[in-house]
């Protein structure tokens, strides 16, 4: 059971398709407007939430992507590839900003610090360029959710409420307020919203 009415579904403008390989990592904006997904197909997407459309494809990188990462006013977008490569995009327009170099092909897990100054990793923190006219100096806090991912379960409340198919399982997941967001093997990028 998706929602509390079978009307509220609709798998055509919840099933994000577009990338050619594997999705290994989504994430929501600060304010859910926009899921980035990160694929073996050496992209990132940027897509609206509320309607499923493709805004930009962000291409640059020489090798699979298996980060992304916004910045917590929205505005940048991060995302870190096998090309041993960060690359920092305008959220809102898709323009590529900055490449940062030498770092491990490894990094599978980023957040920018609060002040979008650093990115955490799973190798460490990697300090920043500034740059201007795109980092504001106030930033969104994370908004709580009462939406969880746990193994194959999505839980409300903490209780089990939706149990995914093993074609539905992966590690790629975002959750902001009431929506998820799947990164699928298959290259697809879905989108749920529980009510």
């Amino acid at each position: 059971m998706l929602s509390t009415s079978e009307a509220d579904w609709d798998a055509c403008r919840s099933t994000l398709e577009g990338h050619s390989s594997r999705v290994n990592a989504v994430a929501f904006s600060p304010d859910g407007q926009l899921v980035a997904s990160a694929s073996y197909d050496n992209t990132v997407r940027l897509w609206e939430a509320a309607t499923g459309t493709c805004r930009s494809t962000l291409e640059g990188h020489s090798d699979c992507v298996n980060a992304v990462a916004f910045s917590p006013d929205g505005q940048l977008v991060a995302s870190a590839s096998d090309d041993n490569t960060v690359r920092l995009w305008e959220a809102a327009t898709g323009t590529y900003r900055s490449t940062l170099e030498g770092h491990p092909k490894d990094i599978w897990d980023m957040t920018f610090s609060s002040n979008s100054h650093v990115l955490h990793t799973n190798y460490g923190d990697i300090s920043l360029p500034r740059l201007s006219n795109v980092l504001s100096s106030s930033g969104q806090q994370a908004q709580s959710s009462k939406i969880l991912m746990q193994d194959q379960w999505v839980l409300r409340d903490q209780q089990r409420f939706l149990w995914l198919p093993s074609e539905y399982r992966t590690s790629s997941t975002s959750v902001h307020t009431n929506m998820v967001c799947l990164g699928l093997f298959s290259g697809r990028v879905v989108l749920l919203k529980i009510l």
